[in-house]
Formats: structure tokens, sequence, C-alpha cells
């Protein structure tokens, strides 16, 4: 993918020479991940250009493969843990614990406690309960109360499971400090894969009446995590991470002015365009002469890796050695004996009409969300391997 001079990325593939080469050198018995270490450095090191003094909080949930990890630990990256098991990576991987937050605000009592005796004093939280948890397992914590997004203009909306409106934020605010915690702030996520910056501008416009209305009601909040949605490159124009993360940066500032301490999580965008995935075509079919598209199934499904196909909302990037011939819509398809293991269908896939059986199928910038989605074995079907390099 060839940045222009704009900033924006026109829609094919970026340059991936150490990838291309390490995979074109291979074969492999199963599906696998092969990941760049060097090229997540590059994306960090880019959005941290954009996004200034913010912290970048890296979402372990996309990739928590060890060596990313390490690589981040050395380059000061913090990070957004979901689980206790993410931040004993963190930790095993050399991050301190003043560096991870607890993001998810779901979270075993006992865990709450261990995350606390482990030197993690910064923990999210969207009702009262929660905050119970953290006051009588973690007490004296700093917290920040997630906010429901209700505007998001992301290709994947992140909208109703997590987060509270703005009515209950500034009641829990006041209850956080009844029970002995700290409240320093909110978060929000605009929704994954949001395209364009400008993308960000209802949410925030949303966000900054809420931040006001506790900074009138007497709240002396300080930071604000503006979570993911930092994009990767699936097919259509994106501006480069610099760009992206600056105009968001601008627009944060210019709807809430100065802020002591911003977090960013981005984790499709850091990691995606680091990975890509070798497989195999298992079988092309057509289930009657009348039959309008071929059916491609895959040896990686949603089962397998793939689980966001669902909805159709991230389409991949498909490359064969047959890229030069002619091509035709196909529907395609896992290689699970469960019916819901279809990828796409809705909007088919243009591939080569001689695609056949046995021929190596390339996924691109699949190093976000596909290894920790495969862990299933649903079928038999081995996890996803993953290689780093």
């Amino acid at each position: 993918m060839i940045a222009s001079t704009a900033g924006a990325q026109a829609p094919v593939r970026v340059a991936t020479p150490k990838l291309d080469a390490y995979v074109a050198g291979r074969e492999f018995d199963k599906p696998t991940l092969v990941i760049d270490c060097d090229r997540v450095e590059e994306q960090y090191t880019a959005l941290k250009a954009g996004l200034g003094h913010a912290d970048i909080h890296y979402a372990v949930k996309a990739n928590p493969a060890k060596p990313v990890l390490e690589r981040l630990v050395q380059l000061g990256s913090h990070f957004d843990a979901a689980s206790r098991g993410e931040i004993e990576m963190c930790i095993a991987a050399g991050a301190h614990p003043d560096t991870i937050s607890y993001g998810n605000t779901i979270k075993r009592a006992a865990d709450v406690a261990w995350a606390h005796g482990a030197g993690i004093t910064l923990f999210a939280a969207d009702a009262e309960e929660e905050l119970d948890k953290i006051a009588e397992h973690a007490p004296g914590a700093n917290v920040y109360i997630r906010l429901i997004v209700e505007t998001s203009e992301a290709d994947w909306p992140l909208t109703r499971k997590f987060g509270c409106d703005a009515g209950l934020a500034l009641v829990l605010l006041d209850y956080a400090k009844e029970v002995g915690l700290v409240p320093v702030g909110f978060s929000f996520h605009v929704g994954s894969q949001t395209r364009r910056a400008e993308m960000w501008a209802p949410t925030l416009d949303q966000m900054a009446e809420i931040w006001k209305a506790a900074k009138d009601a007497g709240h002396d909040l300080t930071l604000l995590n503006i979570g993911g949605g930092f994009p990767a490159f699936y097919g259509e124009a994106i501006d480069t991470p610099t760009v992206y993360a600056s105009r968001v940066i601008a627009l944060v500032e210019e709807k809430f002015g100065h802020i002591p301490r911003i977090m960013a999580e981005p984790g499709r965008g850091m990691v995606a365009e680091a990975g890509v995935i070798a497989c195999e075509v298992m079988l092309v079919s057509r289930k009657s002469d009348r039959d309008v598209h071929r059916w491609v199934y895959l040896s990686i499904g949603r089962f397998s890796g793939l689980a966001e196909t669902e909805g159709e909302a991230i389409r991949y990037q498909f490359e064969t050695d047959r890229d030069g011939d002619a091509t035709g819509p196909c529907i395609m398809a896992g290689p699970s004996c469960d019916s819901a293991d279809v990828l796409y269908e809705k909007r088919p896939m243009n591939l080569p009409l001689t695609l056949k059986a046995g021929d190596r199928v390339l996924i691109r910038n699949t190093g976000a969300y596909t290894s920790t989605y495969s862990s299933v074995c649903f079928n038999g079907f081995p996890p996803l391997d993953v290689v780093v390099i």
C-alpha cells in the first residue's frame, strides 16, 4: 500500500517484503499466522508520532504473542488488559504494573484482588456493583467510568454491552468517592475500524458534554481514555497512522481543551497490517447448475481465526498464485461442519475462476483478532498456528 502526499493510503496492499519472503520460502501444513515484529514497531512509532503526549495502551486482546508484547515494552508502550491472563502476559513480557490498565468493566472479584496485589492501580467500571468489587478488593484504586457510545460511525460499532449513559456516569463518579475510590476520568470506544478521523467528531461532541457536566459538578477529572478504533487497511483507503492519530488528537483538544492525561488503546491499528495468514483451498464447488456463485471453502474459517467476518464487517484481502487469471464472485466459507461457518455471502468476493483445491491462499492484514479467536478446536481443526519473525 502506497501513501499519497495527502496521507491517504490507496486501496492496494502495503509492501511487506519480510513477510512475503518468509511465507514464499515455506510450506505450512495448517493455517498459520506470520507476524512481523518490525512492522508492529513501525506502526507503534507512527501512531505515537501522531498521538503526541497521549499514552498508547496497546489492546492486548488484539494479539498477545509474547514477542509482540516484549517489543512494545522495549518501545515504552503501556497496555490495556481485559483479564488476569492478559495482565500476567504483560508482566511476563516485562511490563511494569503501573503501565497496565485493567480495562474490562466485567471482572471477577478474585481477579480484581489478584490484580491489586500485583500492583495494578487503574481500573474501569460502568456499574455500582463493579465499583463495589474494586473498592473491596483494590481499596483506594484509581477508576475511570466507561461511557456508552450512541453515535458510532465505525464499521463495527461497540454499543450496548459496555458503558453507561451521562446521568449514571455522574452518579458513579459520586459513588466511587463514597466507597473510597479515586474517580479520575472517563473512557469510551468509538467502535472498531473507524476508517476516518472525522468519524470521531459526533462521539467526541457527546463525550465532551458529559465531561463538562462532570467538571461543573465539581469532579476533578484528569484522565480521558479515548479507546481504540484506529483502523487497518482492508481494501478501502485510510489515512496513514500518523496523520490519522494527529487528526484524532486535534479533535480531542478542540472539543475538550487541555487534558492532563490521555490514553489511547490501538489494537487493530497496531498489529493487523503486521500479519499474514497462509492457508489453502479445500474445495471449490457449486450447489447446482443454476448456482450463480461458486463456493470456495478454505482451511480456515470463523472458528479457527476469522471470527471477525461476523456480519461481514471486516473484509480481508485474499491473494493466490492465480491472481493474474480471470476472476468471478464466490461465496467463501470455512471447513467446519457448522452452517454458520460462512465468511462472505452477502457481498461475495472476487477470486480467480481457475482456483482449485490445494491452492495456497494468503490472507493479508490479519495480525489482529485472529490468533486470539482461534483456540476453540471445533471439529478437531487445530488452532491457528502463530509464527513471529
